[in-house]
């Protein structure tokens, strides 16, 4: 369980963790690959969402997803970017987070992913929170805590890591 002072201070930073989804780049998982990869090549993220026709998140999708579908045994071909769908080759089994998340389970996930994408109850994409943002959040409390908080050691022994 997190300490409280340190979850009042992440709970008021939470609306900043959280980019909406208008401004994630995204692909349709109808979208042939040529577009998809056209898309990740100029946004340079590693992983992109995945939407359906109605904003429901279906999964994610990186370049090595892509290139996967190139690749032969002697040689690279480009077929497979006009023949196949974004949905033939993303990830599906992918860590979601409704809104409002849970901060506590937030911070345990991103500890192996990179960002979590929110999701609605029904399933709509409604934007992710990534590691860098709640790291910022994490560098405020750094910075920040005793200016809402007496802050006094209990023992003056050393602080055990896990």
């Amino acid at each position: 369980m997190i300490n409280q002072a340190i979850d009042q201070m992440m709970i008021a930073n939470r609306k900043h963790f959280m980019i909406p989804g208008e401004v994630v780049a995204s692909v349709a998982e109808d979208n042939k690959l040529r577009h998809a990869f056209l898309v990740l090549t100029k946004v340079r993220y590693a992983k992109i969402p995945v939407l359906d026709n109605a904003d429901h998140f279906k999964g994610l999708l990186s370049l090595s997803m892509i290139t996967e579908t190139m690749l032969g045994m002697d040689d690279v071909s480009l077929t497979s970017l006009d023949t196949m769908c974004v949905k033939d080759v993303m990830q599906t089994d992918v860590h979601t987070v409704e809104d409002p998340y849970d901060l506590e389970n937030v911070l345990h996930l991103l500890v192996d992913d990179a960002f979590l994408p929110v999701v609605q109850a029904d399933g709509t994409f409604t934007g992710i929170v990534t590691r860098r943002e709640v790291m910022k959040g994490v560098n405020y409390i750094g910075h920040n805590l005793d200016d809402f908080y007496d802050v006094t050691p209990k023992t003056t022994g050393s602080i055990i890591s896990r």
